[in-house]
Order: C-alpha cells, then sequence, then structure tokens
C-alpha cells in the first residue's frame, strides 16, 4: 500500500488550503473463484461429532394417551388358518392401496412446509380409515374411532412415543423440526390444544407427507410402529356366487359387492 500526498495552497488573501490525500494497492488481487469456501479458516465439523439426539421422556399425561390409543387401535388376533382362509399379498384385488406419488426427489426445495402438512394429514386420517374398515363397525362408531386417533392430541403423543424410542433418523428429525415451524392462523383447534401441541401435531403431518412422496416403505414402518394396520385387519374371502361377489369376513357378516 502506498500513499500520496498533494497540498496547494492559494493566495494568503484568500487563506484556502487544498490537501489530496489518494492511496493505492500494490499487491495483486486473486481472480474470483466461485467454488472457493466461505470460510477457509474453519475447520470443517465432523459427523461423528454431532450430539446424538436429545432424550424424550413421556410426561404421565402423554403415556395415558398413548395408553388410551393403543388400546383403541388394538384388534382381535386372526383365527388360525383354516382351508377356507385365503391370505395372499392383495388387499380387495388391488396390489397398492396408496393412491401413487408423484416423483418428487426432493420435496423440501418444491413444496413448504404448510404443503406437506396438508398432504400428510389426509394420508393419516387413510390410514386411520383403513385400520378400522374391518370388522365392520356401524357409521357412528367407525367415525369416532377416527376422530379420536386423527385429533391433535393423539398425532402429538403417538410423535412423543417415535421419539422417545429414537425410532426416528436424524434427516427425520430434521423434516420435524422444519415442520414445526409451519405458520397458521389461530384456529379453533390451536386454540384448543395450544400451540405447543398444535405444532408438534403439524410437524407429524409434515413428515408423512415427506415420506409418502420419498419412501412410502419407511412411511409403512413409522405407522406401523405406532400402532396403524398396513394390510388387511381381517382375512377376507372374495366368492363368487349367482353373478354376485360377496366378501365374507370371519364374523359372518357379508357384505355384498357389485
Amino acid at each position: 500500500m502506498q500513499t500520496l500526498s498533494v497540498a496547494s495552497s492559494s493566495s494568503a488573501s484568500l487563506g484556502l488550503r487544498l490537501r489530496l490525500r489518494a492511496s493505492w494497492d500494490t499487491q495483486q488481487m486473486l481472480s474470483y473463484n466461485p467454488n472457493a469456501p466461505k470460510n477457509p479458516n474453519k475447520a470443517p465439523t465432523s459427523t461423528a461429532s454431532k450430539n446424538p439426539p436429545p432424550t424424550v421422556t413421556l410426561t404421565a399425561s402423554t403415556a395415558r394417551m398413548v395408553e388410551s390409543i393403543s388400546e383403541l387401535l388394538k384388534r382381535p388376533p386372526p383365527p388360525p388358518q383354516g382351508e377356507t382362509t385365503k391370505r395372499d399379498e392383495l388387499y380387495l384385488g388391488y396390489e397398492r392401496w396408496l393412491p401413487s406419488s408423484p416423483k418428487v426427489k426432493k420435496p423440501r426445495s418444491v413444496y413448504n412446509a404448510a404443503s406437506l402438512a396438508y398432504l400428510g394429514d389426509c394420508i393419516y386420517e387413510l390410514y386411520a380409515r383403513r385400520h378400522f374398515l374391518f370388522p365392520p363397525l356401524s357409521i357412528e362408531e367407525f367415525n369416532d374411532r377416527v376422530t379420536a386417533v386423527v385429533r391433535c392430541e393423539a398425532q402429538d403423543a403417538l410423535l412423543q412415543k417415535l421419539l422417545s424410542d429414537n425410532y426416528l433418523s436424524e434427516q427425520e428429525r430434521d423434516v420435524l423440526r422444519w415442520g414445526k415451524n409451519v405458520g397458521s392462523a389461530k384456529t379453533r383447534t390451536k386454540k384448543r390444544v395450544g400451540a405447543a401441541v398444535y405444532n408438534r401435531a403439524s410437524s407429524l403431518e409434515t413428515l408423512i407427507g415427506y415420506l409418502y412422496l420419498t419412501n412410502t416403505k419407511r412411511l409403512d414402518e413409522i405407522m406401523v410402529k405406532v400402532g396403524f394396520s398396513t394390510d388387511s385387519s381381517m382375512p377376507l374371502i372374495l366368492e363368487e356366487s349367482n353373478g354376485k361377489s360377496t366378501i365374507v369376513c370371519e364374523e359372518g357378516f357379508e357384505p355384498s359387492i357389485s
């Protein structure tokens, strides 16, 4: 760095003095490299040095909620396999019961957390409705059971169970943290259960929507872990009689389908 100073004086009668100061860098500048690290002196962080995920301990109220939901999701064991029982990988004649998801490699770069939570809410309720489909129930009892497990309190309790069992991966926990920050207006449900419970339930829905788009097998594993079934809840027999198809379940209920 060099500095040049130039001073100039005017006539004494004016009493003015002008000083000009200039400087320039004599070192050669490096060319711009877009791939250069932003902080070259910063030591790279090792994945092995990351802290383990925090341990979540269920409170007494949450444990009671999980226990009540588990009791609600319990079903009688299937009868022993007999000659009239036929089980296969199909469900009512279809290999897949979930609608095919769009091919999205990086959902977080395409959708925001609120969109994935909106999708996850639908997928979660679909699991709940399918779980209580068999054995057949009255429409009132069917609706009551489904409503009980899709409430924010139930979703929050099931999420706390997953966290306490350390069942989720670090990537899935990151999606949960992302989904917890979903902005929403003050709804009646949020006012009833509180912002904390509502946000945690929204984060679970975000994770479900994310896994639906990226890994349905992992989604099935998580839903089975919390107590939902992903196969037919009763062994069914599809019979053909007089040109009419009949579904026969073990309790003798015979609804006709066209």
